[in-house]
């Protein structure tokens, strides 16, 4: 970047703004500082000026104005930096160490001059600055009293030049400061700049360099890098969906087509075989609507768009619903059915779709658990602890590198793809948990899988329980495609 671009960048203008503050600040201090010792040197001169003066007029009325001049003239004598001069009604020197009247002063009653006045030194006649009081005595003798200021003068400007530097310096310094805070800054953004637009050009892989100094700018990489991750596993998701929605449905597709195709050249079918025929294909339809069902209820539930319908729900109700549902399969394929939901289990949720996503997992349970074998369903609420909804199968299980991926679309570990379903029953799942901020933990359950629907926080039992109005088996739309 260009070093006159710094001056545009928002870390420079705020870097600027702390310098005027900060020179703002130290202006106000020098200030005080200056108040309080020029200032004070001034005052207290003043105030031994003013001493001094009471104590010549009082030797004025006591001893005249030939005591008066006796001691001026001693006092004089041995001032340093003292100034003394008595002078007559036509401004005469009568007696002090000040030669001449000062200029342009004319009779005046307590009133603080400044004036130059000469002194003798050892190099010759020196012209200093001098700061005096004037009275005016009796028969218009007037008397001059103060100090020579050519130090606090020297002292007042040592204080302003300080300021001055000060002032100067922390403005340099703020400027260079500020262009080394953006200069740094600025490359930092221009690096995550151009990872982005990377990025846009097609190169999902780039991430943001983290520094790990674990500032502002690190998070702000590690949510960015995050984000990326999400988005490349969405963009993955993608193809992956598009590859296998043309792969599962082309065969159904291809099975409608060639039923009803059937039909149209059969000419000589009877009755019950054109009948037979059909039923078939409306079968096949009914497999692709609800596999396209499947898909609408996963959008919608990844999008919140039930969270106004959710109330309070009694896990409990929902397990025992299911497995009176899933009972009659279990018997048919020769797999033992265990529930164990002693007590009540409440949650806040959609209690439709919260039972289909418990049907999905006893389908899927009974789907892959071999005869003979057993399938339990639970709901639970530990003491101090979330409540869950879990099913437990004993057979083959999933190995553990793809439990995170089944849980995407169409992801079938079968690679033959030859049992019933699309895949979708536990995108459903996992969709549905997302809704309700719950989480879904696959676990193995030595052998077979464990799958468990965990909430976030447990739920006062003490709330009303709102009325069903009909059997949760008439809120199931039938089986889902499964896993």
């Amino acid at each position: 970047m260009p070093f006159l671009e710094l001056f545009r960048t928002a870390t420079f203008r705020l870097a600027f703004t702390y310098v005027c503050l900060f020179a703002a600040s130290v202006i106000l201090l020098l200030g005080f500082i200056y108040w309080r010792t020029a200032g004070f040197m001034l005052r207290q001169s003043d105030e031994t000026v003013k001493a001094e003066i009471v104590g010549l007029a009082e030797q004025y009325r006591r001893r005249g104005i030939e005591g008066l001049r006796q001691i001026v003239t001693e006092r004089s004598a041995r001032a340093s930096l003292s100034l003394y001069l008595l002078a007559g009604a036509d401004g005469a020197p009568i007696a002090g160490n000040v030669s001449a009247w000062p200029k342009g002063v004319g009779p005046a009653i307590q009133t603080v001059i400044y004036f130059d006045y000469e002194r003798q030194t050892e190099s010759g006649k020196e012209t200093r600055p001098g700061r005096a009081i004037l009275i005016v005595l009796p028969n218009n003798y007037q008397l001059l009293v103060g100090r020579d200021i050519k130090q606090v003068n020297e002292a007042e400007g040592t204080i302003r030049n300080t300021l001055l530097y000060a002032l100067g310096l922390t403005a340099l310094f703020g400027v260079i400061g500020g262009a080394y805070i953006s200069r740094n800054v600025m490359r930092r953004l221009e690096l995550i700049n151009r990872t982005s637009a990377e990025i846009m050009s097609g190169d999902l892989t780039r991430r943001i360099p983290v520094r790990g100094n674990r500032d502002e700018l690190d998070h702000l990489a590690g949510n960015l890098n995050a984000m990326l991750d999400q988005i490349e596993r969405l963009m993955m998701g993608m193809r992956e969906v598009a590859d296998n929605i043309a792969h599962d449905l082309r065969t159904p597709l291809n099975r409608l087509r060639n039923k009803l195709e059937g039909v149209l050249i059969g000419g000589s079918a009877s009755r019950e075989e054109t009948i037979g025929a059909l039923e078939g294909a409306i079968g096949e339809a009914d497999g692709l609507i609800a596999t396209f069902n499947s898909l609408l209820l996963i959008a919608e539930a990844e999008t919140g768009a039930h969270r106004d319908t959710l109330e309070i729900v009694d896990l409990r109700d929902i397990v025992n619903d299911i497995t009176d549902l899933y009972e009659p399969v279990a018997e048919e394929r020769g797999v033992r059915l265990k529930v164990s939901a002693p007590t009540s289990v409440i949650v806040r949720g959609n209690r439709s779709l919260l039972a289909r996503a418990a049907a999905n997992l006893v389908e899927n349970a009974l789907k892959f658990t071999p005869e003979g074998g057993e399938v339990s369903v639970t709901a639970g609420n530990p003491r101090d602890e979330a409540p869950y909804f879990s099913v437990c199968d004993t057979g083959p299980g999933i190995p553990e590198e793809d439990r995170e991926r089944v849980l995407d679309r169409f992801v079938r570990l079968e690679r033959s793809r030859n049992t019933p379903g699309s895949g979708l029953g536990l995108s459903l799942v996992a969709a549905v948990a997302r809704m309700h901020d719950a989480r879904v933990k696959l676990d193995d359950n030595e052998p077979g899988l464990a799958a468990k629907l965990i909430f976030p926080r447990p739920i006062e039992t003490a709330q009303p329980m709102p009325a069903i109005t009909q059997p949760l088996r008439h809120a199931l739309p039938g089986p889902v495609a499964g896993q």
